[in-house]
């Protein structure tokens, strides 16, 4: 019952937001898009927490207005709208999968954002290189997803190497960001499930390594914690207290 009400208040919800962010996107000011953008996440987690019954809360230094990379766990719709509510005017890479959606090209390019071609398309790593080298004097945080797609509770998937392009190029702190949301939105699902959830931002690995220490690193950090997360929010031992016993 909560998630069906939960969808029909989000879906008109997010047409409203999409539509006004459209409409503000010819004005000359780029403040009114990412305003209009901040008040359509803080909307979502509104109704996460106060329809949905999804708590979430927060861990770590989250960092605001900061030339870092936020290299983030993604299985759920929402570690996108959490993860904007918080670090505020950010810029972020995406796939060109989303022009399928009305509206939302404009938006995104209106919003300074890097879009590149989907993972695994001739020309990808190119494309991203060369709209990288364009966001190297942007001094906002820049967000990836470096699964380059949902996975589930559980699943790690391969950590794909335009983390490591970007890291590389932009020469940046990445942020590591774990998190257990898909326990409450199962990545894009209709059903969801109340009850608290964390995301945590962990310490930030510093630049300069090589792709062959940083990857593996990069992807230890994020799943071990990512694991205990998922534990902690299923009341399961966590890999380690299983390994301990």
């Amino acid at each position: 019952m909560r998630s069906a009400l939960f969808n029909c208040l989000f879906w008109p919800c997010l047409a409203v937001f999409a539509l006004a962010a459209w409409l503000v996107s010819f004005l000359p000011w780029r403040s009114a898009l990412v305003g209009t953008m901040q008040a359509a996440c803080h909307s979502v987690r509104w109704l996460m927490r106060w329809v949905m019954g999804i708590k979430v809360e927060i861990r770590g230094r989250v960092p605001r207005q900061e030339a870092v990379i936020i290299a983030s766990k993604h299985q759920s719709w929402a570690d996108g709208f959490i993860q904007m509510s918080l670090l505020g005017d950010l810029n972020f890479v995406i796939g060109n999968g989303i022009e399928t959606f009305p509206l939302v090209s404009r938006i995104v390019a209106k919003s300074g954002a890097v879009m590149v071609a989907s993972p695994g398309l001739r020309g990808a790593e190119g494309a991203l290189q060369a709209a990288l080298e364009k966001a190297a004097d942007d001094p906002r945080p820049m967000l990836i997803f470096p699964e380059g797609g949902l996975a589930e509770v559980g699943e790690a998937k391969r950590y794909r190497k335009g983390v490591h392009l970007m890291y590389e190029t932009l020469n940046r702190p990445v942020v590591p960001v774990a998190h257990n949301l898909g326990l409450r939105w199962p990545q894009n699902q209709w059903t969801k499930f109340s009850g608290p959830a964390v995301i945590e931002f962990l310490d930030p690995i510093p630049p300069g390594l090589p792709r062959d220490a940083f990857l593996p690193r990069l992807q230890v950090t994020i799943e071990s914690r990512t694991r205990d997360l998922e534990a902690e929010g299923s009341g399961a031992p966590s890999p380690e207290q299983e390994a301990s016993s």
